[in-house]
């Protein structure tokens, strides 16, 4: 059985330029953890993983920012054409931040735009509110995109997850396995009245201790890794990280365009209720 450790390694200035992808297609699969032995060995030959400093796998924590009234997430959920992401981005066993603004581009394309964040800057999650350059960053790349976002953009949600990327060469596109996923609402470090939320929390009643999103980075067409998880029976689901955690999180929100994942997540006590 291929594992991750019997890979052949890629860096991550190959990686970058052999598939960056910023503009690209996403397709994303909430699937069983063994179901990523099968498609390592499938692409025995084919795949390399991403090794920095002897790691393969890699924590994250995204930090995401959104309006009072959830501008973004509301966009989301009602498939505006124009809509828009925006997070801090962590690698934690680097220590390095980014901000990121990830927009739609049409036919299920998406666009990515993001500055260096220096530690403790103004978008530290702690922060509280994007302000200043920050600010002024998300602003342009919103009006470059064709949206615009009106009054304070604060934290909603955080995301943490282990991380391990692979590229298919021949057709350089990439993979990621997210595992270890969980969501959680930012602390209250932040002064009173910045933010959504008031106290930290991680995701009651949802499990993915057994499950892992598996997501293929490629241009329109699908890729090798596509192929081969739709002959295993899996097709691609609707599991937006931020829209995804904040539906999970608070009932009150619309949930209609992500029931079947939602499904999926719940814990075995709550599906016997």
């Amino acid at each position: 059985m291929t594992s991750l450790s019997s890979l052949p390694a890629v860096g991550l200035e190959e990686i970058s330029e052999r598939a960056g992808l910023m503009t690209r297609v996403d397709r994303k699969y909430l699937v069983p953890r063994e179901t990523v032995h099968m498609l390592l060995s499938e692409l025995d030959g084919s795949v390399r993983v991403l090794e920095i400093a002897g790691r393969r796998t890699f924590r994250y924590a995204s930090t995401y920012y959104d309006t009072a009234d959830l501008a973004t997430f509301r966009a989301a959920a009602g498939r505006r054409r124009r809509r828009a992401k925006i997070r801090c981005r962590e690698y934690v066993d680097s220590g390095t931040a980014f901000l990121e603004v990830k927009t739609a581009t049409g036919r299920g394309g998406s666009s990515k735009q993001r500055i260096p964040l220096p530690a403790g800057s103004e978008g530290d999650p702690s922060a509280g509110p994007l302000e200043g350059t920050s600010r002024e960053f998300v602003d342009t790349a919103l009006d470059s995109a064709g949206c615009t976002l009106d009054g304070e953009l604060g934290p909603v949600l955080t995301t943490r997850y282990d991380r391990t990327t692979l590229l298919v060469t021949g057709e350089e596109s990439r993979v990621t396995i997210d595992a270890d996923l969980r969501w959680e609402i930012p602390g209250t470090q932040r002064p009173t009245g910045t933010g959504r939320h008031a106290a930290t929390a991680p995701l009651p009643g949802y499990d993915l201790e057994n499950l892992v999103v598996i997501e293929t980075k490629a241009g329109t067409r699908p890729g090798r890794a596509d192929r081969l998880l739709w002959a295993d029976g899996h097709r691609p689901v609707r599991i937006s990280k931020f829209a995804t955690g904040l539906a999970l999180l608070d009932p009150r929100l619309p949930t209609n365009r992500w029931h079947r994942t939602l499904q999926k997540v719940r814990s075995p006590a709550q599906r016997a209720a």
